[in-house]
């Protein structure tokens, strides 16, 4: 099976910090099929930013729905058939892609691969919770206490997420809990305990917190 996969990345009023995270994919050893920010009614540079320094990348402009809605727009357009989820905040170490890649072809029987990430604070690394901590298989049950997945860390088929109808834009909050918890009651997922990506938290304001979701 051939891997082609889209990123898709949402983003609001962000700006000031999607250079990172679209460079973060640009310098992915693995190149993906293709990039797409959607820009869910920013009042920023945003458009000008991705028109004049990143060509390449495909945008789309919509009014103003939260992130599922930027998330699900992203996939729709997509070309690939697998899909890999960046928020405009965070950023991939170069091999991401490629290590995940390598994993799904020695495990094709899986649908889904995650990895380990740092979180960083205000600028500072900080420690997850035990909460938090990542693991794969089974792990409908693990995942109800907590969000066990972190959606930057994600690659998963195309058809998978179409199965269970992508994110649910009518909940105000914890639309990426919803969809692992569908994902996970039916489908065992892959992890990676490699640090993959950067996390960061409380760093601006995120794509959800314009509907009050976080």
């Amino acid at each position: 099976m051939k891997y082609k996969i889209s990123v898709v990345v949402p983003s609001y009023n962000r700006a000031h910090c999607l250079p990172r995270s679209l460079d973060s994919v640009i310098r992915q050893t693995l190149h993906p099929l293709e990039i797409i920010v959607i820009d869910d009614g920013s009042e920023d540079e945003t458009r000008h930013l991705v028109s004049r320094n990143y060509p390449s990348v495909i945008y789309r402009y919509q009014d103003n729905t939260g992130v599922s809605g930027a998330r699900n727009t992203g996939v729709r357009l997509s070309r690939g058939n697998w899909i890999a989820f960046l928020d405009s905040d965070d950023e991939w170490l170069p091999e991401k892609l490629a290590r995940q890649v390598k994993a799904i072809t020695e495990n094709p029987e899986f649908q889904l691969c995650h990895t380990n990430e740092i979180w960083i604070r205000h600028g500072t690394r900080v420690n997850p919770m035990n909460k938090h901590e990542k693991c794969g298989g089974q792990i409908f049950e693990k995942c109800l206490p907590a969000c066990a997945i972190s959606p930057s860390s994600v690659i998963l088929s195309k058809a998978l997420f179409d199965e269970v109808g992508g994110f649910d834009e009518t909940l105000p909050a914890c639309e990426d809990y919803d969809l692992w918890l569908k994902i996970c009651s039916c489908h065992p997922v892959l992890y990676l305990g490699s640090v993959a990506e950067k996390i960061r938290r409380a760093s601006g304001p995120a794509i959800t917190e314009v509907l009050g979701h976080g």
